[in-house]
């Protein structure tokens, strides 16, 4: 057998020392298979790896990063497709894949419950406004939320459907916001509903802006809450549920139907997404007001209460920067979003949205002050659900001194501040004024100078908001006069709760700029278990004490306002007293509220 065996060097694969030629040609053969081998080997392999049926060494997916983020509901579907692609694409931090998981959460169930202590179950939070993270720091709140960029941008403006915005001279007039709330008011038939702002950022902005715009006009606050009353008769919970109030159909049979708006408060990327998904019959014209439209900015918000890692807080980082890769930026354009505030936004953008020239789309208002926000809030409370609130005012003696930088007393500048929020109520609302100071009504401490009743009530000079304007500008401080702070808060306290209001949202504000000075009245502990033994949840009135001055206790104030489910505030100028009541008027009816 031997002799007919090849030779190691003629065996397969081999060549011919003698030929040369085929030597090569067997060379470039061999380089040629081989090479195909390893690729197909290679490119197997990778399927393999892939497919996790193979593995050599670690991948990056296997020992990933995992994230959530509760991100607002309109721009939730642009970031899950990120996600994915950062995912599909091996998006790594520090050597670790990036998993993402992006749950879609409205912005103010998120606030209503980092508000209450808790947790979101989320690493990262993307509202739809910095108004959100406002809220939450505000007054001493959490501080557990820190902002580590923006995600995108949208204006906020009114949609129409294309004939009232025809009949307003739609695209080539351009109308402020007080002009088209004012449309609203002036014809019964232009139907206007907006998200409630408690709930929603666009509804807050806005009607921030309008209101803003009113206060500054004839008429004032009380204009402002005018205009507040005939916004909240059509309110919806959220921004989607108010696009669905819309006609359905373009035929024209829903236009008339009373239920149905014709006008909404939205922002540009909610049109946007409202028109691509209809056809160009039912489609929505956006007015851009030419005062400035404020914008919904997306804050990426670290949530670093829920205990977060360093591997996680940078992969979070990460993430934010992936979401600025032009990639993504055409990403979240598709879904209607802007991703610059400095450059125009793409015609594509704006077309769809429903906008068109001469349309202002590229003004953007000024971002609202906190304290016009919370002022907006607190008069949109009283507004849509009325109220009835007894204020009681400290008229012992050291009300008389000068505050700082000033001509005035304290309580000068007290009277004037409650004139200012008086001015914020309407005919609906009940107020009702006393004062106290020590053994100013025989052997009480306290006196009723107004009772509380409706503001509309009464004609003329005998009109409850008459009454409450004149008994206001006549309060003056008591010579010699104490503090007799316990007696009365009890008193008035259980007033509040024995005349309460089903339906409205009832309070009792009391004002001092010190501590208890009656050596005869009852004690801080015996107080608070009183104030505790008549609140009643179902019945709700907080007590609202706002310490005035730098003799007062606001740590006092607080503990003895919690008894009820209320709050204490300091102020060190009485200037401030009309902000701090309707930011509190806000917190106590928050759901969010903490106990």
């Amino acid at each position: 057998m031997g002799r007919h065996s090849l030779p190691d060097q003629y065996g397969a694969g081999g060549s011919d020392p003698r030929r040369p030629g085929l030597r090569r040609r067997a060379r470039r053969r061999t380089v040629v298979i081989a090479t195909a081998l390893v690729l197909t080997v290679a490119g197997g392999t990778a399927v393999a790896v892939r497919g996790g049926l193979l593995s050599f060494g670690s991948s990056c997916q296997d020992d990933p990063v995992r994230l959530t983020l509760a991100v607002s509901p309109d721009l939730a579907p642009a970031l899950q497709t990120a996600a994915k692609q950062a995912r599909e694409a091996d998006l790594t931090s520090d050597g670790r894949c990036v998993a993402v998981t992006v749950s879609a959460r409205e912005s103010y169930e998120v606030a209503d419950t980092l508000r209450a202590g808790k947790g979101p179950d989320a690493e990262v939070w993307v509202p739809d406004s910095e108004l959100w993270l406002q809220r939450l720091t505000a007054d001493g709140g959490t501080s557990a939320v820190s902002t580590v960029g923006h995600v995108a941008s949208t204006p906020v403006g009114v949609a129409m459907v294309p004939a009232a915005a025809k009949s307003l001279g739609w695209p080539k007039k351009t109308y402020s916001w007080l002009e088209l709330a004012g449309a609203r008011l002036r014809d019964d038939s232009l139907r206007l509903g907006a998200a409630d702002p408690a709930r929603s950022a666009s509804g807050l902005l806005a009607l921030t802006q309008l209101s803003t715009a009113a206060a500054a006009g004839e008429g004032g606050d009380t204009q402002a809450a005018a205009l507040m009353k005939a916004l909240s008769q059509r309110v919806s919970d959220s921004d989607g549920q108010v696009l669905e109030t819309l006609p359905r159909d373009s035929s024209g049979t829903e236009l008339g139907n009373p239920k149905r708006n014709q006008a909404l408060v939205v922002s540009e990327q909610a049109a946007h997404m409202y028109n691509s998904g209809t056809d160009s019959g039912s489609s929505l014209d956006f007015f851009y007001p030419q005062d400035g439209s404020p914008r919904l900015d997306y804050p990426y918000a670290l949530l670093d209460q829920t205990g977060l890692t360093t591997d996680e807080s940078r992969a979070a980082i990460r993430f934010m920067s992936y979401l600025g890769d032009a990639r993504q930026r055409r990403l979240l354009e598709r879904h209607g979003f802007r991703t610059s505030d400095d450059a125009a936004p793409p015609d594509a953008l704006v077309t769809r949205a429903g906008g068109s020239s001469p349309q202002p789309y590229t003004a953007a208002g000024g971002p609202a002050s906190a304290v016009a926000v919370q002022e907006t809030l607190g008069v949109w409370t009283i507004t849509v659900q009325s109220a009835r609130i007894t204020t009681v005012v400290d008229a012992s003696a050291s009300m008389a001194e000068p505050v700082p930088g000033t001509e005035q007393s304290r309580m000068d500048v007290t009277k004037a501040s409650l004139l200012q929020a008086l001015a914020t109520f309407t005919s609906d609302d009940e107020i009702g004024l006393w004062d106290f100071s020590t053994e100013l009504d025989g052997d009480k401490d306290y006196r009723v100078l107004v009772p509380t009743e409706r503001l509309g009530d009464g004609n003329g000079e005998g009109a409850q908001r008459e009454r409450l304007s004149t008994a206001f500008g006549s309060l003056e401080p008591v010579p010699n006069g104490g503090t007799g702070l316990y007696d009365t808060t009890l008193a008035a306290y259980r007033s509040a709760t024995g005349s309460y209001a089903k339906g409205r949202f009832n309070a009792l504000v009391v004002l001092t700029d010190g501590r208890n000075e009656d050596p005869g009245s009852i004690a801080r502990a015996d107080l608070i278990a009183r104030l505790e033994r008549l609140t009643n949840p179902e019945r709700p009135v907080p007590l609202i004490m706002i310490a005035v001055g730098p003799d007062a206790d606001r740590e006092e104030a607080d503990r003895i306002a919690r008894a009820t489910g209320g709050s204490g505030h300091e102020v060190t100028d009485p200037s401030q007293i009309h902000s701090v009541i309707l930011k509190a008027i806000v917190g106590a009816a928050s759901p969010g509220a903490p106990d």
